[in-house]
């Protein structure tokens, strides 16, 4: 059930340390299979949606965005102009996502994600802000399975396609990039076209 993802993916993150966190998108992935529609808030003109999607309660999907797949966005929360949610992304309350795209990945509360990001595969803590521009690679040019640092040593996602981890109160600056397996941490300032590993 969605509420229980959410509350695990709050309770791991409060914990501030690193854990495997694409076992909570596939606890994610198995969740969205059972989502039923139901629309609790506004959708504009001129908004495609192929799949299932739950809308809480004062949100609002502008026109000219496209949703794929089961999708679940909380309460008070602005989807678009023209934003592209694609399979399996859950959105707690109190988002802004723009005209941004997001694949597969969890995105908390009061998170920004503004102008023209990408996120795929990842989870995306409370409070942050991604920057215009920001991208989040989830694929490796060699497409071998994303590596990710925990307790010091180089895990095996056993994941082609893997995104970045998050914590708490995250801050991007314009253009920046997050390698797929990264994890950051909270509080962290990512400056203007840093690359961070």
């Amino acid at each position: 059930m969605i509420k229980n993802v959410l509350e695990e993916v709050h309770k791991k993150i409060s914990e501030e340390k690193s854990f495997p966190f694409w076992e909570l998108l596939e606890k994610n992935e198995s969740a969205m299979k059972n989502l039923e529609t139901q629309i609790l808030g506004k959708i504009e003109q001129n908004v495609i949606v192929e799949g299932k999607l739950f809308l809480g309660k004062n949100s609002v999907i502008k026109a000219g965005s496209r949703i794929e797949g089961n999708v679940y966005i909380g309460e008070n929360c602005i989807i678009g102009p023209n934003a592209y949610l694609r399979s399996n992304v859950l959105i707690d309350s109190d988002c802004f996502i723009g005209t941004t795209e997001i694949k597969n990945s969890i995105i908390l509360s009061a998170t920004k994600i503004p102008h023209f990001s990408y996120v795929g595969d990842s989870i995306i803590g409370r409070n942050c802000n991604l920057g215009a521009g920001t991208k989040i690679a989830n694929l490796r040019h060699d497409n071998g399975n994303v590596k990710v640092m925990l307790s010091g040593k180089k895990i095996d996602s056993g994941k082609r396609k893997l995104g970045a981890l998050l914590f708490d109160n995250v801050k991007t600056g314009v253009n920046s990039c997050i390698n797929c397996g990264a994890i950051v941490e909270k509080d962290s300032k990512i400056l203007p076209l840093e690359f961070r590993k």
